[in-house]
């Protein structure tokens, strides 16, 4: 008892009574917290070994390249997908860039703006899948002005800096997605006795980030203290994409091509018109109209729209993809050595479903899952049936049995 109450760890000093656990070794003892503390530094020292960002592309890697990559994933969109290639590839050369004349090329900021449901996101996580920088996805709607409740935005640079394990200098040439951007938007152009402190509070303070300057960042995220340690990030070299719905600037749109009389029809032809795609023809002033700061449109120089899904775009969503829904729920069927077929007929009406909901490719898994539930929980626990087939009938029988049968499109 008296040799156990003098042991301590060999490392820190601790006596056993302070520790949960203390291991015995050949020579002396380790207490928990040693452990712990190794533990981090080993895989701080492995990430740095193994992790290493490139701040250049092969030669032989060009923009077209770039976007047959995002072919494999995203289907349409080849506007967007030509912007952000050429985005992309520009941040490398940017990157590169010699300092020996006058000409420094400068960032482009990207705007995206597109229908729920129409691959904003998945177009910002493919091109993550390529690059070799630092790459971060936030969302924009927990952002609050400095000292009210939510998040400051520096913690944008938190996420990025966790991605390259604090390493500063692979952090300031990184890339940084902004999600749902439009949610940030000016409430009311009323004035208010209160404050603004999710909208245009979060704009004005995201400009010093988009410009590029010196940004005090707390490294672990959350809220900031004074006695906390701050880590200094230049963001001049961080290429910003922002991306939203921007849901009713349609309208905002079609106000304006009404007003600049360029052949709209009023009467009749009025729904017709209101159904086609508006977001082609966006411009900084409907952004302006719809909320945004005109100091925050000028450091989003780039704006690109991507087209709502037609029936023959969603029904390749479902089939051509690399991580396709039909390939996703046949890799679920087996692995309990099932085979599942899809006929033709049953494909097309998942997609016509899918587009009275108007909810894009997600609207896709909504249906899938209505009608796919029954036959996930069944089928495991057969033992004849090695094969599946999804009919017509089938989707009819799961969709009318359901909740979602009964919904109609807004």
């Amino acid at each position: 008892m008296k040799k156990d109450a003098e042991q301590s760890c060999s490392f820190c000093g601790r006596k056993k009574r302070e520790t949960q656990i203390l291991i015995s070794g050949i020579e002396g003892q380790i207490c928990d917290q040693c452990v712990a503390q190794a533990q981090q530094i080993i895989d701080e020292e492995l990430f740095q070994k193994t992790k290493k960002f490139q701040y250049s592309l092969p030669s032989s890697v060009k923009p077209r390249d770039i976007s047959k990559f995002l072919d494999q994933y995203v289907i349409g969109q080849d506007e967007a997908k030509k912007y952000l290639s050429v985005a992309v590839y520009n941040h490398y050369k940017r990157l590169n860039q010699r300092k020996d004349d006058d000409v420094e090329i400068e960032k482009s900021n990207i705007l995206m703006a597109g229908q729920t449901g129409t691959g904003k996101t998945l177009l910002a996580r493919t091109i993550a899948k390529f690059l070799n920088v630092p790459f971060a996805i936030v969302d924009a709607t927990v952002f609050t002005e400095a000292g009210y409740v939510g998040e400051d935005v520096e913690s944008i640079l938190s996420r990025l800096l966790q991605v390259c394990n604090y390493d500063v200098k692979a952090a300031e040439h990184g890339i940084i997605y902004i999600d749902e951007i439009d949610k940030i938007s000016r409430k009311s152009d009323n004035p208010s006795i209160t404050r603004d402190v999710s909208g245009e509070g979060v704009q004005q303070a995201m400009l010093k980030l988009l410009e590029g300057s010196e940004v005090l960042v707390p490294p672990q995220g959350g809220r900031k203290h004074p006695e906390a340690k701050m880590v200094k990030v230049d963001t001049s070299n961080i290429l910003f994409i922002c991306g939203g719905a921007f849901e009713g600037i349609d309208k905002l749109i079609a106000q304006r091509l009404n007003q600049a009389k360029i052949g709209f029809k009023k009467g009749k032809d009025k729904d017709k018109v209101e159904k086609e795609n508006f977001l082609k023809y966006l411009s900084p002033s409907d952004l302006r109209t719809f909320g945004l700061i005109p100091e925050l449109i000028g450091r989003l120089p780039v704006l690109v729209h991507l087209d709502p899904l037609d029936k023959e775009t969603l029904l390749s969503i479902l089939t051509e993809p690399k991580n396709a829904l039909v390939k996703q729920y046949n890799k679920i069927f087996k692995s309990e050595g099932v085979t599942l077929t899809f006929t033709d007929d049953a494909m097309d009406f998942i997609v016509t479903k899918a587009l009275e909901f108007q909810l894009g490719a997600r609207g896709l898994r909504s249906i899938c899952e209505a009608i796919m539930t029954d036959a996930m929980f069944e089928v495991p626990s057969l033992t004849d049936d090695k094969e599946f087939e999804v009919t017509l009938e089938y989707c009819e029988e799961k969709i009318n049995k359901t909740n979602i049968g009964r919904l109609k499109a807004a």
